[in-house]
């Protein structure tokens, strides 16, 4: 064997490895999706997301074929107490060892221009995709009936 293809072989095998820890790193739990009503429009979806790891990630994206658009949104609260949702462009920091709760009120999964409404007991497939764990595919149960920690979160 050439020292190139050892050299390659070697590289190739660190990268996998290191691919496969960085997706066991993050988890996803209690994740939950809804949307407004009978004709919405738009819907989100809630979750905590668990770094297992020793370095920071960040959720990126989300995507889904259940919208025309799929985005990460937060919360923002101007001078006269009115909120207002924001697309967060450059995504969510899950800090290593820390949870990061995506929730109503605050930080969410956005999805707008729903091809129908979401149903109660149905499931939504999104894929996460993370700056160091990649894609991590979860499929998102709808809770139409379940309330927010802080409040009730219409779209």
């Amino acid at each position: 064997m050439s020292f190139t293809y050892k050299m390659l072989a070697t590289v190739t095998a660190v990268t996998l490895a290191t691919a496969a820890w960085a997706q066991d790193s993050i988890t996803v739990e209690d994740a939950y999706a809804r949307s407004s009503g009978k004709s919405a429009k738009a819907g989100a979806a809630f979750m905590m997301i668990q770094n297992l790891g020793e370095t920071d990630d960040r959720l990126i994206a989300a995507e889904s074929d259940v919208a025309a658009r799929v985005e990460l949104h937060t919360h923002q609260v101007d001078d006269n107490g009115v909120a207002k949702m924001l697309h967060v462009e450059e995504g969510f920091v899950i800090p290593a060892g820390e949870t990061h709760m995506l929730k109503r009120g605050g930080d969410h999964v956005m999805f707008m221009g729903i091809s129908a409404p979401f149903e109660q007991g149905a499931t939504v497939p999104v894929t996460l995709v993370f700056e160091k764990a990649g894609e991590i595919v979860v499929d998102i149960p709808v809770d139409l009936e379940r309330k927010g920690d802080h409040g009730s979160h219409n779209h």
